[in-house]
């Protein structure tokens, strides 16, 4: 959104003013250079230096970036079982340049885990990565599903929309045909897709903004979000960017259902729509918050959620002001959106979602006290609090008070950082209208370190701030004051709120259950997964118990001298089986005092390996690069139930795929399989290859003629293949393999042996069969009974299988041969 070029230099020279402050430090964490464009060999990226997200005036329990610049929420949706947050983002410095679509994941919406980037200009085609929409298309409407799991459809792109999309949950994103404009509103400028469904004509609609004749929002639908047809303008002069459309009960009466249009300013306007026209017969916009409404200040961009259980409304917004040593802006805390009849008409009201009660601690609560200027009357005289909650509700009747309200971080010589009164003849609170109810006035309170949101009347009033508060110790005071008279509080409630932060893994993917934590050593989020550090043994263990399992893992020595999965654990690592790999050249399974089995093999620092373990009862058994033999296999009866986690000792080692009970990669192959080039992992649903060139994993079984077959998939880049008679570095072998440029290719180093041409998409799946008789090949695509190839070749007579990705990342399942 926003982003012709008056917008921009408007938005890199606020980010410069602000960055005045900005401490010295920074250069060191994140130099001040643009942000690029990033490479299909290393997508998804994940770049952050590590934080403990307690820097000053970071937000304990709003939303910020682990580092770099955020504006835009985009595309929020609840998706298999987890809310996924989007945002425009800037992973390479403070100020907007090259967006990039950040992602965050919660299982509450309120304890967010930053993930590796979702959409990265270089990587995903078809233009600027800037703002948008995203939907969970669950019945498949599209037919971009390819797995177990409901696709993640995102919108971006400028003048014309780009579809995106995600078969494993967000962790990757692939553009449909290959980035080409779906819509293309006929204007000079457009932006900022908002798509959702439309129930009662079993359609998708789409908004955009766009200037065609002015400010206003176009209006397309589609039965599969891939074909468009325009339905409708709304023309507005204040309907400027970022479209929000949704329906709200009114007053809690599903029957009386009512439409609301809002746009970026936090503007919108009530009335009605039919699937492909929105009406209304409000002659002006009322605000959602009455916060500093624009890009330079404390509330701009709000989107809701889409697929939310149970059909709540939720919004989150952008808060451009805070900022601190590595990042700049946060997040509004979310909010349950609400409309209620009011003497001016239908209101929206903003609620802060029940979620937030996971935070809290420490309650207290007061009912019927009269506060006035006498501080023995204040209740809250003697708390001290950093991060907190405060609600209270007071009576007007019978005041004599001019003004009431709340201090907050206040210190022993009476300043404070900052003041929310009532002003009982204006009516007004925190400068904002908010006239009483029956008369009586209430107002909640969320302080964080550097945002304070102020919810007025049961939401009718929202003001969104940031305030850089000062949390040292003799500065968290908070006052409950009356000024010039008496004022009569019925109830108040006070909660600290904790910290949202470091619930989740933002790069270990793993199903075992969370929280994680560490025994010994340090443990850090990479590109590759997590990272440990140790001088001796460290251990990193999850919150899951079990018995039998299958448990797997990829784990890769840098410096240290051994890294390997640990089961049957206790909460600190001093009862445990480790099954590891060793530098000295060996895998070995071992509990503390006692090697139970060792099997010799070059163990090479920077390689990925791949272990498994099968315990069954006290019989153990081990894996290594998914041979389907074990090359460990024994018993042991001293643990026989306990902790899942991962081992690092005398270095540093980085683990990934921890998973229990999962698909994994079942290999056909009796030996262990051999990486020539490239990275080998295994995610939960197979075999995944990554290299900027020519990578092969190569088998240790031999053949002349066979049938060859397995499922490919370029997740993001060029090409991914079946490899046969191939020598044990790959610089000799056949390939077929699909090829995003749109072919089936049959070839060895150096000469391209036939093609055929056909359409290969990124995220999609395709199905190839070789078969190979002497110096014939013949290669099948999609199960048909016609090879598309037919060729001869005598330069290979014999060697080994394999699989082969060519820049980018693939992923293999369900090899065979016959």
């Amino acid at each position: 959104m926003r982003h012709n070029v008056v917008r921009r230099n408007a938005v890199r020279h606020r980010a410069r003013a602000m960055l005045v402050a900005v401490v010295t430090c920074l250069a060191a964490l994140l130099p001040g250079t643009p942000a690029t464009a990033g490479t299909t060999s290393d997508y998804p990226e994940f770049p952050y230096p590590s934080t403990s997200y307690t820097e000053p005036f970071r937000g304990q329990f709003h939303f910020s970036p682990r580092g770099g610049w955020m504006n835009d929420p985009n595309g929020m949706v609840y998706a298999n079982g987890v809310y996924h947050f989007f945002h425009q983002h800037n992973p390479h410095g403070l100020t907007w340049d090259t967006m990039h679509w950040g992602h965050a994941t919660s299982t509450d919406m309120v304890h967010w885990t930053q993930k590796p980037i979702a959409l990265e200009p270089g990587v995903q085609p078809g233009g600027p990565m800037w703002s948008g929409g995203g939907v969970v298309d669950s019945a498949n409407t599209s037919g971009l599903k390819t797995g177990s799991l409901d696709p993640i459809v995102v919108f971006s792109n400028i003048n014309g929309v780009s579809v995106y999309y995600s078969n494993d949950n967000g962790q990757t994103f692939q553009a449909y045909d290959n980035g080409n404009k779906v819509v293309q509103p006929p204007a000079p400028n457009s932006r900022d897709a908002n798509v959702f469904w439309h129930a009662p004509t079993n359609r998708w609609v789409m908004a955009v903004w766009s200037d065609q004749g002015g400010n206003g929002i176009s209006f397309y639908t589609s039965p599969n979000l891939l074909s468009w047809t325009f339905a409708s303008r709304y023309q507005a002069d204040w309907a400027y960017e970022c479209p929000d459309l949704f329906p709200l009960p009114l007053d809690g009466n599903s029957a009386q259902q009512r439409w609301v249009l809002a746009v970026a300013s936090g503007q919108y306007v009530v009335g009605d729509f039919n699937g492909t026209t929105f009406s209304t017969t409000w002659t002006g916009p009322q605000l959602l918050d009455q916060g500093v409404n624009n890009f330079d200040g404390t509330f701009y961009a709000p989107q809701t959620f889409k697929n939310v259980p149970g059909g709540r409304t939720v919004q989150m917004a952008w808060q451009s002001s805070n900022h601190g040593s590595v990042w700049t802006g946060n997040a509004t805390f979310p909010v349950q959106l609400g409309l209620v009849t009011t003497p001016g008409g239908p209101r929206v009201t903003r609620t802060p979602i029940g979620e937030i009660a996971s935070l809290r601690s420490g309650a207290q609560s007061w009912t019927n006290r009269t506060i006035t200027p006498d501080p023995a009357t204040d209740p809250f005289a003697g708390i001290q609090a950093d991060t907190y909650e405060i609600s209270a509700e007071f009576d007007l009747a019978g005041a004599t008070a001019t003004s009431f309200g709340f201090d907050l971080h206040r210190r022993a010589n009476g300043t404070s950082d900052r003041s929310v009164v009532y002003d009982v003849a204006a009516q007004t609170l925190y400068g904002k209208p908010l006239a009483p109810q029956n008369n009586r006035v209430k107002l909640r309170l969320l302080v964080d370190r550097g945002q304070l949101e102020i919810f007025g009347n049961d939401g009718l009033l929202s003001v969104s701030d940031n305030v850089n508060f000062d949390s040292s110790a003799g500065s968290q005071g908070i006052r409950l004051f009356a000024n010039g008279g008496s004022v009569q509080l019925v109830s108040a409630q006070f909660y600290r709120l904790g910290s949202a932060w470091g619930q989740g893994e933002s790069t270990l993917n793993s199903n075992l259950d969370g929280p994680w934590h560490a025994v010994n050593g340090t443990w850090g989020d990479v590109t590759g997964g997590k990272s440990g550090s140790t001088g001796g043994d460290s251990f990193y263990l999850s919150s899951k118990t079990g018995t039998d399992a299958v448990y797997e893992g990829d784990l890769r020595l840098d410096t240290a001298q051994a890294a390997g999965l640990t089961f049957r654990s206790d909460a600190d690592g001093s009862q445990q089986y480790t099954a590891n790999i060793d530098q000295a050249g060996l895998v070995k399974l071992w509990r503390p005092g006692q090697d139970i089995g060792v099997h010799l093999t070059p163990i090479v620092q920077g390689r990925t390996y791949h272990l498994k373990v099968q315990t069954t009862g006290s019989r153990i058994r081990v894996y290594l690069d998914n041979g389907s033999s074990p090359v460990i296999d024994v018993t042991d009866t001293t643990y026989t139930s306990g902790l899942f986690g991962a081992n690092v000792f005398s270095g540093n080692a980085t683990v990934q795929n921890l998973n229990i009970n999962a698909p994994g990669f079942t290999s056909i192959f009796t030996g262990r399989w051999t990486p020539a080039a490239g990275t080998w992992t295994v995610p939960l649903d197979g075999l995944r290859g990554s290299s900027p060139g020519d990578g092969f994993y190569l088998t240790d079984v031999t053949a002349t003629d066979f049938n060859y077959e397995g499922d490919l998939r370029v997740t993001n880049g060029v090409a991914t293949g079946l490899t046969f008679r191939s020598n044990a570095d790959a610089s000799q072998q056949y390939t077929a393999n699909i090829d995003t440029n749109g072919l089936v290719k049959l070839w060895r180093p150096g000469h391209d042996i036939a093609t055929f041409t056909t359409s290969i998409i990124e995220g999609r799946t395709y199905h190839l069969r070789v078969q190979a008789t002497g110096s014939r090949f013949r290669v099948y695509f999609n199960n048909g009974a016609t090879p598309v190839i037919d060729a001869t070749d005598t330069t290979y007579a014999s060697g080994v299988f394999g699989v082969n990705v060519f820049n980018g990342n693939a992923s293999v399942r369900n090899l065979q041969i016959f």
